[in-house]
Order: C-alpha cells, then structure tokens, then sequence
C-alpha cells in the first residue's frame, strides 16, 4: 500500500512540475515576442538617430 500511494503522490508532482513547464513555455515565448519587439524599435530608432545626425552635419557644414 504504501508503495501506491508513494506512486499517487510522485504522479501529481510530475503533474505539477508538467504545469510549470508549460507556463514557463509560455512565459518565454511571450519574452521571446517582446524583446523581438524592442529590437525592431531600437533598430527603427538607430535608424532615426542617424539620420538626425546626417541632417545636423549637413546643416552645420551649410549653414
């Protein structure tokens, strides 16, 4: 007997552990989305910076 209930006991913590796995599935994917996100907007603001600066040189070497 006690080794059933040894086994009901380390079935519903695998299924525990099973549950947490999946969270931490998708809590990664939904990390992995954000900084996906972030990367794109700090390339889009490089972007922007650098052509600032193009501008700014132009101005200044005009001007």
């Amino acid at each position: 007997m006690a080794v059933v209930m040894e086994n009901v006991e380390l079935r519903q913590q695998l299924a525990e552990v099973q549950e947490q796995c999946v969270e931490l599935a998708v809590d990664a994917g939904e990390l992995h989305s954000e900084n996906t996100d972030l990367r794109a907007r700090l390339a889009q603001a490089e972007r922007d910076r650098d052509g600032w600066r193009a501008q700014a040189e132009r101005v200044r070497c005009t001007g």
